[in-house]
């Protein structure tokens, strides 16, 4: 498997993130929908890489469809694992839950569909965005799809980040903990390289009592990369896809500026399939 100090970085992030992931992160409309459709138009066998704690993975499995799901982070696995034992036992069946990272994983077999939801911005240089490409190429069915989701660059926000106090430390998110009874304060400070495209995080927890006293603290860096539309649409013709559709949200409204990206693309026919990793 491949590793390195990026994802290093990565596994340290998620294993302080993975508690609080599903209360950090706001669902956006329509997306969870939007896959189990994908899904049960693919049939089973289903892939999701970056599944997290299996917002997403549990729908699927739970709407008929085998899936497996593949993350980095051991500690959002064990939050899904948490999840799945709780499901009836014939949902539990079609979920297996897998460790690896997406630039270099083997899983045997091939798959209808392939999603990476959100999970590609992680990816911070175009080689090892290659290399995932040609991984992920290795488990797609003939006629399989794969669907990524991007955050689609804004040039307001980025540029903020590089005018006087953009790096400054802001409150981002409170946190209610309530089987705890505590609070968790994210500050968060980001800082943008125009010239890699990299978006750097630091993330400060403050948990609090109900008193309000600080009674734990820590940080850590989360480093990601911007994808411009134009640049992806080549990135994809260069690893041997071709673009089925480019949607704006999950209602599959065309793209535009500032939305999301979210790409449908297969395997082109009769193109073999580079690898990247040489």
């Amino acid at each position: 498997m491949t590793t390195d100090n990026h994802a290093q970085t990565i596994a340290s992030f998620w294993k302080w993130q993975a508690i609080d992931w599903d209360r950090f992160v706001a669902p956006l409309e329509g997306d969870v929908a939007f896959f189990v459709e994908a899904a049960q138009e693919a049939g089973s066998p289903v892939l999701e890489i970056g599944c997290g704690t299996g917002r997403t993975l549990i729908p699927i499995a739970q709407s008929g469809i085998e899936i497996v799901g593949l993350d980095l982070s051991e500690s959002m696995l064990a939050e899904a694992q948490q999840k799945v034992i709780r499901l009836d036992s014939q949902t539990q069946q079609r979920i297996q839950l897998v460790q690896g990272d997406m630039r270099d994983f083997s899983l045997g077999r091939k798959f209808n569909l392939v999603l990476v939801t959100f999970a590609f911005v992680f990816l911070t240089t175009p080689e090892a965005q290659r290399e995932a490409l040609a991984c992920i190429a290795k488990h797609l069915a003939e006629s399989g799809r794969l669907i990524i989701t991007n955050p689609d660059p804004k040039l307001d926000l980025l540029a903020a980040y590089l005018a006087p106090l953009g790096n400054a430390l802001k409150q981002e998110k409170m946190i209610e903990r309530e089987e705890t009874n505590t609070r968790v304060i994210v500050w968060a400070s980001r800082q943008y390289d125009p010239s890699l495209q990299i978006l750097k995080s630091t993330y400060l927890y403050e948990e609090a009592d109900a008193e309000g006293t600080v009674i734990g603290r820590h940080h850590h860096h989360l480093v990601s990369r911007q994808s411009y539309r134009f640049e992806m649409q080549h990135l994809f013709a260069s690893c041997g896809y071709e673009i089925n559709a480019l949607y704006g949200d999950f209602k599959r409204k065309p793209f535009a500026y500032g939305d999301i990206q979210i790409w449908v693309v297969r395997k082109k026919e009769g193109v073999k399939q580079m690898n990247h990793s040489q």
